[in-house]
């Protein structure tokens, strides 16, 4: 052991004694004879900067075409480094070493030299320069400057200079050499053109009009039709600076490929578990449907989801004798529905490869017959996901979660899933006043049958062209709010998705029931209750059925949109198809006390809407904005909306300046010396405006400056929150306002966001004159960690 054990001392100096030696050693002292090191680019020089859309995109390019990182860059940056190059000093001073432990710690922390003839700075800058003719600017050039360093010639730098000159623009479009029919099709879908005259030429668009013209070609049967059998024949000399543009078919293109097919037989070849070919089949209609050994999925289901296809049309004809009939014919093929096809089958979600055959009835393609063949394979039957987090909250309450979710998938053979989720999470006060005794939990588990179609009620024996599911669910959480009360919530609801375009998604709830059960009320909280008598009303037992409508429009997807917009608005109304039963039974719809199965319900009309909008100024540079309004109207039972459908504001998504549940309604000041004031913290009235500054600090980290407005109100006048209640004339005074400053580290599928918020206006008398009322400048400050965007 003591043998040992000055062997492992011995190592630690040896290693100590090397690193504290690597700060001396040179990081250009092994170079290869004649190379230089890199350490990086200077900013890059622009002359003619365009300010379009295009030019835009084309800088971008040509930037990202130069870029090259040194050594010990910071966050892949191509001009700031880490002041400490550790990965070269143990290059150049174990390099010598070619084994034990000197080589050990080579392999382990070197870092290769990146030197200048590695990045290559002739070949980066042709390549620039040739990006800006694709994107028009055809008299555009780059060129570069070494800089070598001031005290060693043995490391240098680069500067790149970019004169982008003036862009080209199309002067006309013309199509020629295609078939009749082809040519036809074209002149019909020209509006739709992505190359049109005055606009700026730029290679992107010419590569994305030739494939808009291919698969319009392949959506009307012409199955071999390729982006590549189209090219481009350009003359710049008969307007300056324009273009005159004439679209062709290449030399050579097959006959075929103008030729239109039409579907024939169609089969689904289900693989086995393992990925055994099938064995058995059978046929159902008009599908021949193969599978091994057990056929896992339902005939009626699997005719459905290929139904997209849409194989056979009705026409109108004239038999001989004159008289119209309806004949059966085949449809052409079209991309468009293969592609809906395929999309189907992915929503499902219950197989883990799918692959669509289109096989020509002979191999000379005289017959213009394709057979449709499917084949696929199931995924595997149950998933299992657990999540686990640490919760701090803006109100002092800190503590972990967990969520576990087993998935049962395909369970009727219909596509159908059916999960459990279990979830908890415990809390714990962290700030003054904090006790054992004010800890709280919740615990909650809730089970959904989903389908991936439309189940009640029945719409047919069609799908939608576009994805559809139905969601039962059930679920109950039990939450103890520490040193108050319990409050258990159980239901269920029903709730049908649509999305009939990629931007716009429908979400229709006709019915949601849920029972709000207040147990073990403790004497704190019923005094609470006394001098709160609307608190008691909004957590009291009481059902609340609901029907709930949701429209979301959000057109960012693809990411290529320069000024996105996302808008989302929810209405909800609780207990009203109650009521009517009640009235057409004699009783007043808006009389209180009316009951289901012996417990009040809720009655009211919940609208919520929320805006944001992202104008991106640059590629490093945007704006975002969020303005969000919600209103409840309670009636009827009771003139309190339930605890848990009021509105709040404050903390890390909302203003920012103050923490969650820490202001309103209106001018009802908080109380810092209470922990769980938060609970009086809620309205009826909910009005949020946020704007926010993006910019990119250094490779993928970030910043930002916001500015966040908000608050709630009452719509009735509540004594025991005096200045609660929305009037118009106190409006400006009663909107908290504050402003703060941002870092997030975006690694695109995960942002980390720190948002230190600094109030400027609170919406209560705080005993200071003047719109700046903040009694203490770092009471007026708060500090939020988030994962991804506010908004």
């Amino acid at each position: 052991m003591k043998r040992m054990d000055i062997h492992r001392l011995g190592r630690f100096l040896y290693i100590l004694i090397g690193v504290s030696l690597l700060a001396a050693c040179s990081t250009t002292k092994h170079l290869p004879e004649g190379e230089i090191l890199y350490i990086g680019q200077r900013p890059t020089l622009v002359d003619n900067p365009q300010p379009t859309s295009v030019g835009e995109t084309a800088l971008e390019e040509v930037e990202a075409a130069l870029a090259k990182a040194p050594n010990n860059s910071l966050l892949g940056s191509t001009s700031v480094r880490i002041p400490f190059p550790l990965g070269l000093w143990v290059y150049n001073g174990f390099q010598k070493y070619e084994k034990g432990l000197g080589r050990w710690i080579f392999n382990r922390f070197a870092a290769e030299p990146v030197l200048l003839s590695g990045v290559n700075p002739d070949i980066r800058t042709q390549a620039a320069t040739n990006l800006l003719h694709d994107y028009g600017y055809f008299q555009g050039k780059v060129t570069h400057q070494v800089l070598p360093h001031a005290k060693d010639s043995l490391k240098a730098r680069v500067q790149y200079s970019v004169n982008m000159g003036r862009p080209y623009f199309i002067d006309t479009v013309d199509y020629r050499g295609f078939s009749s029919r082809t040519l036809a099709i074209l002149k019909l879908s020209r509006r739709r053109s992505l190359i049109s005259p005055g606009e700026q030429f730029n290679v992107p668009d010419l590569d994305g009009e030739r494939t808009r013209i291919s698969n319009l070609l392949r959506n009307v049967g012409c199955y071999y039709f390729r982006p590549d059998y189209l090219t481009y024949q350009a003359d710049t000399t008969l307007v300056p600076g324009h273009v005159s543009l004439r679209l062709v078919p290449v030399a050579g293109m097959p006959e075929v490929a103008e030729k239109p097919f039409r579907l024939g037989r169609k089969s689904f070849h289900l693989l086995g578990k393992n990925g055994e070919a099938p064995n058995d089949s059978l046929v159902y209609k008009d599908l021949t449907i193969y599978f091994h050994d057990k056929l896992r999925v339902r005939p009626n289901m699997v005719h459905r989801w290929m139904d997209y296809q849409n194989f056979r049309y009705k026409r109108q004809v004239e038999d001989s004798a004159g008289i119209s009939r309806q004949r059966s014919a085949r449809s052409l093929y079209s991309l468009y529905r293969q592609t809906r096809v395929q999309e189907r089958l992915a929503n499902v979600g219950i197989f883990k490869y799918t692959e669509m055959q289109y096989v020509p009835r002979d191999s000379a393609l005289v017959n213009d017959t394709l057979d449709v063949h499917v084949i696929a394979s199931l995924d595997k039957p149950y998933d299992a996901e657990l999540d686990f987090n640490v919760k701090m909250k803006s109100n002092n309450q800190t503590g972990p979660g967990a969520a576990f979710t087993l998935t049962k998938n395909n369970v009727f053979g219909g596509g159908e899933k059916w999960n459990v989720e279990l979830k908890g999470s415990y809390e714990w006060a962290t700030g003054k006043n904090s006790s054992s005794a004010m800890n709280s939990y919740e615990l909650g588990v809730a089970t959904s049958l989903i389908f991936p179609r439309v189940v009640f009620p029945r719409m047919g024996g069609n799908e939608y062209d576009f994805p559809a599911t139905t969601t039962f669910r059930l679920y109950a959480d039990q939450v103890n709010r520490a040193r108050y009360y319990k409050l258990l919530a159980f239901g269920g609801n029903a709730t049908y998705d649509f999305q009939p375009k990629p931007t716009s998604k429908h979400s229709f709830t006709p019915f949601r029931l849920t029972f709000n059960v207040l147990r073990d009320p403790t004497a704190e909280f019923q005094q609470l209750q006394e001098e709160n008598p609307a608190l008691y009303v909004s957590l009291r037992n009481q059902f609340i059925p609901a029907m709930e409508y949701t429209y979301t429009f959000d057109n960012s997807a693809g990411g290529r949109r320069r000024r996105p917009i996302w808008w989302q608005t929810t209405l909800t109304s609780a207990g009203n198809v109650t009521s009517l039963i009640y009235r057409a039974l004699g009783q007043p719809f808006s009389e209180e006390g009316k009951e289901l199965l012996g417990v009040p319900f809720a009655q009211f009309l919940k609208v919520n809407t929320e805006l944001r909008y992202n104008h991106r100024i640059d590629r490093n540079n945007s704006l975002a904005a969020r303005a969000a309004v919600g209103v409840i109207w309670s009636y009827g039972n009771a003139t309190t909306a339930p605890y848990t459908e009021q509105f709040y504001v404050g903390g890390a998504n909302s203003v920012r300046a103050f923490a969650a549940r820490n202001i309103g309604p209106g001018g009802y000041p908080a109380d810092d010396n209470d922990t769980y004031s938060f609970i009086n913290h809620v309205g009826d009235i909910r009005f949020e405006a946020n704007l926010e500054y993006r910019f990119r600090i250094i490779s993928d980290l970030h910043g930002a400056v916001f500015l966040d407005a908000g608050n709630v109100w009452l719509m009735r006048r509540d004594p025991s929150r005096p200045g609660g209640e929305f009037r118009l004339k106190d409006f400006p005074k009663q909107i908290a306002l504050g402003t703060g400053v941002g870092i997030r580290y975006d690694l695109d599928f995960l942002v980390f966001r720190l948002d230190w918020g600094i109030a400027l206006h609170e919406p209560y008398d705080t005993g200071k004159s003047g719109y700046y009322n903040v009694r203490k400048f770092m009471d007026g400050t708060a500090l939020h960690f988030a994962i991804g965007y506010p908004f």
